[in-house]
């Protein structure tokens, strides 16, 4: 009981002080706060609606609305998806004309409005590994651990949805969870291990891209998933390196890091510890190689069409229209796309991590990606807007 009392105080006290964790929505008492808003448009809007391949993201609306269709505001548009004509882009833009309204997503600060928000991308990795440790896989990914404690803050507080907080105990004492530089300490982690990856910068980017496949040393592909997290923050080691002086701004994407550690490996260590977050897998059979891993609606992610947001303003599965450039170009990317999967570092709106999908491009592009976009809601007709 003492326990339980000290992990419901240090969650509330987590939240409410350290965290910060009460809603932006209450301009009348943080007047300069950030607000996120739905602003009604019209389709001539939305660029490139009328020239995007809309049809290749019906697949994965239809897949979502089989888990919306029981919630009321999504029962009239998606029991009318499994019956309309999608053989064109023009009749899944009927579709969606009829019965959704676009709303831009916009944040204030005080009379200050931005539009845009910043667009990053996320893949699939592909990464060699083995189910026991030697000289050449020498990196561990594990399971979630039984001393990792997880409370939900909305049984306590309904205000705050979505919120929790992970510890574990010390004698009665409740602290939080290891970090990552802590993490071999944890007794309670030996033979949680999955696998053992042969590159640690490798295995830390499948922990940032949330799921990824591993092959083994027999050739079977297994995937792993997302399960837990420890509860530390998320710190990217880019940032670390700019702040360090080590890379610039341009040099801190995928490819910029992983030249440097190669060339400095005894800084490895450090930079990775500079990230405390830590994440936990589960193993799944591969199942279909063109599909991708399951989001976080539980539905398998389609390359180009499936998008992570913060589901606080953006409900999964929305579908959502994404307007912003490929790097490195001018190049527009304006395309139909369906809020199917959520992410540490994604948080806020307008925000989104755009999945690439899995492979050498969709690597490249999701490591370059770091673009100003805009995004707008495709929202029921006739339904409240979320809040």
């Amino acid at each position: 009981m003492i326990a339980r009392r000290a992990l419901v105080f240090l969650a509330i006290l987590y939240c409410l002080v350290l965290a910060g964790c009460w809603s932006t929505r209450a301009p009348s008492r943080k007047p300069s706060a950030p607000v996120t808003a739905y602003e009604q448009g019209r389709w001539s809007d939305l660029p490139g609606w009328e020239t995007d391949t809309v049809q290749d993201a019906w697949h994965a609306f239809l897949e979502s609305c089989r888990v919306m269709r029981f919630h009321a505001e999504w029962a009239s548009s998606c029991t009318a998806a499994q019956t309309a004509p999608a053989d064109s882009a023009a009749n899944v833009r009927a579709y969606f004309e009829s019965y959704f309204e676009p709303y831009r997503v916009v944040q204030r600060t005080g009379r200050a409005r931005e539009q845009t928000g910043l667009i990053t991308g996320y893949f699939e990795p592909l990464l060699h590994g083995s189910r026991t440790p030697s000289t050449q896989f020498i990196a561990p990914l594990y399971a979630p651990p039984p001393d990792l404690l997880t409370v939900e803050l909305a049984a306590l507080f309904p205000e705050l949805r979505g919120k929790r907080v992970r510890g574990r105990l010390e004698g009665n004492k409740v602290v939080p969870y290891y970090s990552r530089s802590e993490l071999s300490t944890d007794a309670a982690l030996h033979g949680k291990e999955i696998v053992w990856i042969d590159n640690s910068f490798d295995a830390m980017m499948l922990e940032v891209q949330g799921s990824g496949r591993v092959q083994l040393p027999d050739g079977e592909v297994i995937r792993l998933q997302y399960a837990d997290q420890n509860g530390q923050p998320y710190r990217a080691i880019g940032r670390y390196l700019v702040h360090s002086g080590a890379l610039t701004v341009e040099q801190a994407n995928i490819p910029g890091i992983r030249a440097w550690l190669s060339a400095h490996p005894e800084r490895l260590q450090e930079v990775l510890d500079s990230n405390p977050s830590v994440v936990f897998f589960s193993e799944a059979p591969l199942g279909d190689p063109d599909l991708g891993p399951k989001g976080a609606q539980g539905i398998a992610l389609t390359s180009g069409r499936s998008i992570a947001v913060d589901p606080n303003w953006i409900p999964l599965g929305t579908p959502v229209f994404l307007a912003t450039t490929l790097p490195d170009s001018n190049l527009p990317l304006e395309r139909l796309v369906i809020a199917q999967d959520t992410g540490g570092a994604i948080s806020g709106a307008p925000r989104a991590d755009y999945f690439c999908g899995s492979g050498p491009q969709a690597t490249d592009l999701a490591g370059k990606m770091r673009q100003q976009g805009s995004l707008w809601i495709l929202w029921p007709r006739g339904v409240p807007l979320p809040h």
